[in-house]
């Protein structure tokens, strides 16, 4: 007799076969692709990424094959089980060939908020606006060192160390060195779902709970 054992709900599986698809997001984001450009490298519809990244289609194998190539991230980090780098360890940054920014991945993604370190080479001259994206989700942005050109729908904004601005993503957004001739370095706090940031910090007069 074969015994066939049906993994339960609660066992973590149904969570992350749903978290492939908003982590698949945020790689092509990461890399500046569009769903276009991603069909056209991979041979994948547009309807079917689309369809991925927000949940309403399960990817087999062979999609996820392609698109952990296209991205050049393991199936370990798609799912999130890839290991979390002890502290003190060295974490591999990942780079953009086309603008050479520099991603910091700071939590190990499993849903809802997540954080990541960009840095943005210096630059010689006055730099073009940022092209821009738009998608789900809400960003929270700081920056740490430098002058950031932040194209925030027809709004341009120069950010420099210090300075916060949150948005809703699917406002079109882009970043870009303000050509300060030294690079700039800034985190983000994303949520693909639109998650926002709460401050618990109470007010004057009141006490903590």
């Amino acid at each position: 007799m074969v015994t066939v054992t049906v993994a339960a709900k609660g066992d973590g599986i149904a969570d992350t076969l749903a978290s492939i698809g908003p982590r698949l997001r945020t790689a092509r984001e990461q890399r500046g692709a569009t769903l276009t450009g991603v069909s056209q490298a991979t041979g994948i519809s547009m309807s079917t990424l689309s369809r991925i990244e927000t949940g309403r289609r399960k990817p087999n194998l062979e999609v996820l094959l392609q698109l952990a190539k296209a991205y050049d991230i393991s199936l370990d980090e798609l799912a999130g089980t890839a290991p979390v780098a002890p502290t003190g360890r060295h974490i591999p940054t990942r780079q953009r060939p086309d603008d050479g920014k520099a991603v910091l991945p700071l939590t190990r993604y499993v849903g809802g908020l997540h954080a990541h370190k960009h840095v943005l080479p210096a630059v010689d001259g006055p730099p073009a606006r940022p092209r821009q994206v738009s998608h789900d989700g809400y960003e929270w942005l700081c920056v740490l060192y430098g002058r950031l050109w932040l194209a925030l729908g027809e709004q341009d904004l120069v950010l420099s160390a210090g300075d916060v601005a949150e948005f809703d993503t699917r406002t079109a957004h882009g970043v870009a060195n303000a050509g300060s001739g030294e690079p700039v370095e800034y985190l983000i706090m994303f949520g693909p779902q639109g998650e926002r940031l709460r401050a618990r910090t109470p007010a004057p007069g009141r006490g903590t709970l």
